[in-house]
């Protein structure tokens, strides 16, 4: 069904009450932030996260920003960024989930906002979308999973003890009689010298593997920032590549970050993947609660704190436990269909003009859902992520209002099903509009700041590429330190839509949430901050409240827009730095292009 659009249109503030408090910043951003955003550029940061960063790819200087760069930032607003976060997160869109009218909706305002912005269509086909189907797999597993151990069988409970999901889009996925090994991290990185996997055949197998990766030596996987290696993703990505027929994480709160309970949330009812290709997969992914797996290993004759102390090493080999299983999933699947949204700012370059830079938000969110203590089910996500779409419009405006358009190319892409597994982001690296050698950079925004200017920039990634300088340069700026991740143990990079371009080889910003507010308050502070997640993040509630402050969305689309324009008007690709896990992928890409424009 096509909306009305005389329902959905953007609405004016005067017709609203509810943003008193927010409103009253408009006045003051005027006056204040954006004096800040044209300052001198302040000294450098002294972050002592930077210090340990890895040295930059490349020094070729950051091109300054010009006053028609600081002008166009000044057309970044609150009042037009709150305009466009109400009519996405109105109760009329039902919560933007995937395959729902109010989706369908979302991307229609999002195309009708690019191309009011100056934008023109970005899509391969010339059209605004790119439309694909998501699959839904809800798997029923059996009460208890059955292994049989040198001591007999020993069987765990579902919930309880173990939670599995299909890895395949069938009506069953089935394991029977395979053998386990233990396979330390599972882990493959040549840039680390590391190899859980050597010369085994594992074909068949069922793998038992630790979660997170090796974080006890800061020369070695960077430490205790969490690696692409350490997600639960890569290791049964790695196990599909080896062969095997399904894999078990080991589960413990300090190695996944979270409590069993999220596992038991998290994997059960509908996981949402793309339609699947030719990519090997596993049958089963499974998970076990740190006592289940030393009871199995125990009964296996062995001993887990052993095991784990030999998974410490290079040298480190596959181990079989002796021990086999058998299990079998029923699963219910069903088929639905979502979107991404492409804007595309042409650039003015001859020969850079084929190169773009890549502006990401999600414009999805959760839908209809349980109903909250005040009985609301829509689940309409305000802050994750109408403000992240809201952004890029923004930046796209002041794109637009350039008076010389920037060398590279840039493209506005709204992305789908991110709530689902970065779904959208996933299928734009499959099928990119640009090849992944020529795109320069991304900028995501995701859940963006709500709670006022800040005097820190907390860079999710940072010390993996020379991106690292435009974001110093851009924040220095607006008179903001550059930081590392607040919190590099979770592995925020790979788990939100920069990931799925970084995969092809793309460098990547993705901002997060500062703390130290230039106006301390009781909104603006950590504490706030860490209220919100506790209570608005992923329920009905996250909604457009008057304690929100604007003023953090706008100082962020407009280091959006500085540091876009140095991305595309710096001579150079951007590029990971020596020993990034993405650095051979990115070569790569670049190489393809290469040979590309010589074979032409």
């Amino acid at each position: 069904m096509t909306p009305n659009w005389k329902i959905f249109r953007r609405p004016r503030f005067r017709s609203f009450s509810l943003l008193p408090t927010a409103l009253a910043f408009v006045a003051i951003l005027a006056a204040g932030l954006l004096l800040t955003a044209c300052a001198p550029p302040a000294e450098a940061p002294g972050d002592a996260s930077a210090d340990s960063a890895s040295q930059p790819a490349t020094a070729e200087p950051v091109p300054e920003v010009t006053e028609a760069v600081r002008q166009a930032a000044e057309t970044v607003t609150a009042e037009g960024m709150l305009e466009d976060v109400l009519v996405l997160s109105d109760d009329k869109l039902q919560g933007r989930g995937p395959g729902s009218e109010g989706d369908t909706a979302a991307q229609e305002y999002i195309a009708q906002r690019f191309e009011e912005a100056g934008l023109e269509p970005g899509a391969a086909d010339g059209g605004w979308y790119q439309p694909f189907d998501i699959v839904g797999i809800t798997s029923e597993a059996p009460e208890t999973w059955t292994f049989e151990t040198p001591e007999g069988p020993l069987a765990f409970d579902f919930w309880d003890e173990f939670i599995a999901s299909s890895g395949v889009q069938e009506d069953t996925a089935a394991i029977d009689g395979a053998e386990v090994v233990f396979v330390g991290y599972g882990i493959r990185a040549p840039e680390h010298q590391w190899d859980d996997y050597g010369d085994a055949d594992l074909t068949g197998k069922v793998l038992l593997m630790l979660n997170n990766d090796p974080d006890w030596d800061p020369e070695l996987f960077e430490g205790d920032r969490r690696l692409y290696y350490g997600r639960w993703t890569y290791k049964y990505e790695i196990a599909a590549e080896v062969g095997a027929v399904g894999a078990i994480i080991i589960h413990t709160t300090p190695s996944a970050g979270y409590p069993f309970q999220v596992v038991q949330t998290s994997w059960t009812g509908p996981q949402y993947e793309l339609p699947a290709g030719d990519e090997p997969r596993i049958q089963v992914a499974g998970w076990l609660t740190y006592d289940a797996a030393q009871e199995l290993v125990t009964a296996a004759g062995n001993d887990l704190a052993a095991l784990e102390e030999s998974a410490r090493s290079r040298d480190f080999q596959p181990v079989p436990l002796g021990v086999s299983t058998s299990l079998e999933l029923t699963n219910t699947l069903e088929r639905t269909q979502t979107g991404n949204v492409l804007g595309l700012a042409p650039g003015s370059d001859p020969e850079l003009a084929d190169e773009v830079v890549i502006f990401t938000a999600h414009h999805d969110h959760l839908g209809v859902g349980s109903p909250n203590a005040d009985g609301d089910r829509i689940y309409n996500g305000a802050r994750d992520n109408a403000t992240g779409v809201a952004q890029i419009i923004a930046i796209a405006e002041a794109w637009k209002a350039l008076p010389e358009a920037p060398k590279r190319s840039a493209l506005f892409l709204a992305v789908g099903a991110e709530e689902q597994g970065l779904l959208g982001a996933k299928k734009y690296a499959q099928d990119p509009s640009f090849p992944p050698g020529r795109i320069a950079g991304n900028l995501n925004f995701d859940a963006g700041n709500i709670f006022g200017p800040t005097e820190d920039l907390p860079l999710v990634g940072f010390g993996k590429s020379n991106l690292d300088e435009v974001a110093v340069a851009a924040a220095e700026l607006q008179q903001r330190e550059v930081i590392g991740e607040i919190d590099p143990t979770l592995g925020s990079f790979y788990r939100s839509d920069q990931f799925a371009l970084a995969k092809i080889g793309v460098p990547a910003l993705y901002f997060g949430q500062g703390s130290r507010f230039r106006e301390p308050g009781p909104n603006a502070s950590k504490e706030a901050v860490e209220a919100w997640t506790d209570v608005h993040y992923h329920q009905p509630s996250d909604e457009v409240s008057d304690d929100w402050d604007p003023r953090g969305l706008v100082e962020d689309a407009q280091l959006g827009l500085f540091a876009g324009w140095m991305v595309a008007q710096r001579q150079q690709l951007p590029a990971w730095n020596p020993g990034d896990e993405f650095e051979a992928v990115r070569l790569e890409a670049v190489e393809a292009v290469t040979a590309t424009e010589a074979a032409d």
